[in-house]
């Protein structure tokens, strides 16, 4: 699937957002290792701390299918161009190994990054076999 392709599938998931506080729609599709393409919306909730973001949604539904590995994360906001992943999100893609994030500029076309541009010198699960970090040293 072309970035295009995968921007317009998180376009569509946008449509199902639920923004009643922010009116902020936000979609994501995400690639499973298998190709597999899973899309979510951001679900706002008037105890701000349980909305779930369109990026996480997406990528706690391909886990909960058995995928364990992302490859890409495209992610439209139908009301603020260009939206970005917030820093929960970043981490969640991190831990799920995502190489590609899709971002739509202004006028459609998309705009490639890499998770490292996204989350420089990030903490990842690796870093827990380390037992330096693990113990807090």
């Amino acid at each position: 699937m072309t970035p295009g392709e995968l921007l317009e599938r998180a376009r569509d998931a946008a449509r199902h957002a639920y923004a009643p506080y922010s009116g902020f729609r936000v979609g994501a599709a995400a690639v499973t290792g298998d190709g597999e393409v899973v899309t979510g919306a951001n679900i706002e909730n008037a105890a701000f701390g349980a909305t779930v973001c369109a990026e996480t949604n997406a990528i706690t539904t391909a886990a909960a299918s058995g995928s364990r590995r992302i490859t890409a994360v495209a992610v439209v906001c139908l009301d603020g161009v260009p939206c970005t992943p917030c820093g929960n999100c970043r981490q969640v893609m991190r831990e799920f190994g995502v190489d590609q994030v899709i971002l739509s500029h202004g006028d459609g076309t998309p705009w490639i990054l890499t998770l490292e541009d996204l989350l420089p010198e990030s903490f990842g699960p690796e870093a827990l076999d380390d037992p330096d970090v693990a113990e807090g040293s």
